[in-house]
């Protein structure tokens, strides 16, 4: 199932960006994903703060 999501409040922070939208049950998520090629990180957090903690401290595997 493809989630057709409306990305608000995005923030770059190095090759993540960190976004808010709502999921198909009507709640609120944070998601951190890379946009570095070839990486692959993707992540739904709860919190804001969780997510950009996760942008922060995410190291891409291929260099």
């Amino acid at each position: 199932m493809s989630a057709n999501r409306r990305f608000r409040n995005i923030v770059r922070i190095g090759p993540v960006q960190v976004a808010t939208a709502y999921d198909a049950r009507g709640r609120e998520k944070h998601t951190a994903a890379c946009t570095a090629p070839r990486c692959g990180f993707s992540a739904d957090y709860d919190s804001r703060a969780a997510a950009e903690l996760a942008a922060r401290t995410h190291r891409c595997p291929v260099r």
